[in-house]
């Protein structure tokens, strides 16, 4: 069949991935780029012929290796790979996927205990995970439940000193607290994601719509995409119309006693929950004066805790933000993640 590629695939929070050493695949882009296609199974809607799971939450990847950073333990490149698109973009962060990287370190001989200390290459930022593991030897096993994931896990607190990361390069990449789009008054945030926050209201819905009913609206997927593709100018991030960011989230307020309930595209898929770090940029924007959606938020002064609402339930992120000059303090959150298996996945072969 052709030489095999060492893969431990984790569940990391709400998503799915596998997990490499660098050292395991090319070291050219390119070559690395089309290797994982084919080990993912895409282009194709079903991946059936790899270990993607047929959605963008479970076609992810993490690259992991020594940092030569002194103030981190590994580098955690994170990689979103296209279903029915032959895409590899590096253009975002995973939160959910970073549960893992701290476990997958230790079970691999990177870091010798928590907490581990990684570098998020992908936004040149920092995070620190703490769990119990150590000695090549990870406790997955705990009472932790987190909305999204059948049964409890143990616990692994994500904390971000200062900002979560930035892709654009600024907490406000437009250099505004809100733009107008598409004729739409909207906040384009990134606090370790890139995500346009919109009022459902201003899009003609309630924002406590079901996945399945927003996804089966053209309309609505029509004037998302078009958010899309004028908030990536806007935030230079460039031509984004293959790319998984910014993300879009619609804001709505709270229904189930959270802070805020959101529905969010990623880009063009319904999220079935929402990303750590997207949940961290929308928590942010709800601390910035005159933001968009900020006024539907249940928000007391000094909070630094938010509950953030999600098709499938809650997510509680922790932000602090200092206003003038607008700075974020820190940022964190409690994920869980667990091995699915460790050993050799096989690649088709290239085209």
């Amino acid at each position: 069949m052709g030489d095999g590629v060492p893969c431990m695939l984790m569940r990391g929070g709400t998503s799915k991935g596998a997990y490499f050493l660098a050292g395991d695949l090319p070291e050219d882009p390119a070559e690395r780029d089309d290797l994982l296609l084919r080990i993912m199974g895409s282009p194709d809607s079903r991946q059936i012929d790899g270990i993607g799971g047929a959605h963008p939450l479970t076609s992810k990847v993490a690259v992991i290796s020594p940092s030569s950073r002194p103030d981190a333990d590994v580098d955690y490149l994170f990689l979103q790979v296209g279903v029915d698109q032959a895409t590899v973009s590096d253009q975002q962060n995973c939160g959910n996927l970073l549960a893992g990287v701290g476990p997958f370190a230790i079970e691999r001989g990177l870091a010798a205990a928590a907490p581990v200390r990684i570098h998020l290459v992908n936004s040149d930022s920092l995070a620190t995970a703490t769990f119990t593991g150590a000695d090549g030897v990870v406790e997955y096993e705990g009472d932790t439940a987190i909305a999204g994931v059948p049964g409890t896990a143990a616990a692994i607190v994500l904390d971000f000193a200062g900002t979560s990361g930035s892709a654009t390069g600024a907490l406000l990449p437009t250099g505004n607290v809100t733009d107008v789009i598409d004729g739409v008054t909207v906040t384009c945030i990134d606090n370790g994601m890139p995500v346009v926050v919109v009022p459902a209201a201003a899009l003609g819905r309630t924002g406590y719509e079901t996945v399945a009913e927003l996804e089966a609206d053209a309309r609505l997927r029509r004037r998302v995409r078009a958010l899309q593709l004028g908030a990536g100018e806007l935030m230079g991030l460039g031509d984004v119309s293959a790319a998984p960011v910014p993300k879009i989230s619609l804001v709505a307020a709270p229904a189930d006693g959270g802070t805020i309930c959101t529905r969010t595209f990623i880009p063009v898929r319904v999220h079935e929950s929402i990303g750590v770090l997207g949940a961290v940029s929308v928590a942010t924007v709800l601390l910035l004066g005159g933001a968009a959606g900020a006024d539907l938020a249940a928000v007391k002064p000094g909070q630094t805790r938010f509950d953030i609402e999600h098709p499938s339930g809650h997510l509680e992120v922790e932000a602090e933000v200092d206003q003038d000059p607008l700075v974020v303090r820190r940022s964190g959150v409690v994920r869980t993640a667990r091995k699915l298996f460790d050993g050799t996945v096989f690649p088709r072969r290239s085209l």
